[in-house]
């Protein structure tokens, strides 16, 4: 509490009037649980608790003092806490302004996508018995072991498929890229 006085406290203002720290004391655990009830985050409610004080504080001699000061600290504590929403909504946290974006780049979608048709157009030009022991080997990633198995085929036949089919393939490729060249 002396935190709360020390930052409303000036050298013109006169002391706090004890019955005003006194209702403010009574109804601290209130307000508290408003501020919950509201919504406000955990690490902001003792800063919200700050303002609520400062209001009361600023309207002790307007205010009714024979009625409940709890509607009327509720009503203070919505508006406070509903002003320090808007005040976040508007703030942006330094560490942010100079985020990268950390996705591809347009340019390296476009030519990703442009050397995947490449590589589809190029495929279609080896042979299909080579083309699927590539495409199973190299994009699929199967084990030599695996290919062999399913194709019914030795170890080496997998192996020799695979060395003709990635030449054909790297033929293709720059044959392709050549005529893209010249266009």
């Amino acid at each position: 509490m002396d935190a709360v006085l020390r930052l409303v406290r000036t050298p013109e203002t006169p002391a706090p009037d004890a019955k005003c720290i006194d209702a403010f004391d009574r109804d601290l655990d209130y307000i508290f649980a408003t501020l919950q009830r509201l919504g406000a985050r955990p690490g902001d409610i003792e800063d919200l608790m700050q303002e609520i004080f400062v209001v009361l504080y600023r309207n002790w001699p307007d205010l009714d003092k024979s009625r409940s000061l709890r509607p009327w600290l509720f009503g203070v504590a919505f508006r406070v806490v509903r002003m320090h929403r808007r005040r976040r909504m508007r703030e942006t946290p330094f560490g942010e302004l100079e985020r990268e974006d950390q996705g591809p780049s347009p340019e390296s979608q476009l030519q990703g996508q442009q050397s995947l048709a490449l590589l589809y157009a190029a495929l279609q030009l080896v042979p299909l018995a080579r083309r699927s022991i590539v495409i199973k080997h190299d994009l699929e990633g199967l084990e030599i072991v695996e290919i062999a198995r399913e194709l019914s085929m030795t170890k080496f036949g997998v192996y020799a498929r695979l060395y003709k089919g990635r030449k054909e393939l790297a033929a293709a490729v720059r044959r392709m890229a050549k005529e893209d060249v010249r266009r």
